[in-house]
């Protein structure tokens, strides 16, 4: 419908309210327990956002404030929708997705992340996606082994 038919202040304020999608990675949406709960519950939560705004009354305010809120529900079901869940590493003699690894760098520091997925990782927390420069370098290694990340080298000290 043109702008000319609707109550649009004008082309700029409908153009507000057209948010593009988040972009979707093009891995595989590998999950963890822990992540699949955490993605419906960010999907409950985008869609709750957006039922809020239905009481606004003055219809340009109510597009803006819903524009968010409907992107995130879009990203938030699509992601869920995708999601492969994997249960847990079925052993600790290798790094695998699930797995929690300390390392040592070469520098000297020794540093402890799980491998989760993408949209649960936060290296803040202690945890890093699976398709991370790091975790790629450390899947499948065992407890000694020395790989190369960027330009440190990493031994694994501990799965878990």
């Amino acid at each position: 419908m043109a702008v000319a038919f609707t109550k649009e202040e004008s082309f700029e304020t409908a153009s507000e309210t057209l948010l593009p999608d988040r972009t979707i990675s093009p891995h595989p949406n590998l999950v963890t327990e822990a992540g699949l709960k955490a993605l419906e519950s960010q999907l409950q939560q985008a869609r709750e956002a957006y039922d809020a705004t239905s009481t606004i009354e003055d219809v340009n305010e109510r597009r803006r404030q819903a524009a968010n809120p409907l992107r995130d529900t879009r990203y938030f079901a699509a992601r869920v929708h995708t999601a492969q869940l994997v249960s847990g590493p079925a052993s600790t003699d290798t790094v695998a997705f699930g797995s929690t690894v300390t390392f040592g760098r070469n520098d000297g520091r020794v540093q402890t992340y799980r491998i989760v997925g993408e949209d649960e990782a936060d290296p803040k927390t202690g945890s890093i996606s699976f398709v991370s420069p790091v975790a790629r370098s450390l899947m499948g290694k065992a407890i000694g082994d020395v790989v190369g990340a960027g330009d440190q080298e990493l031994e694994i000290i501990a799965i878990l």
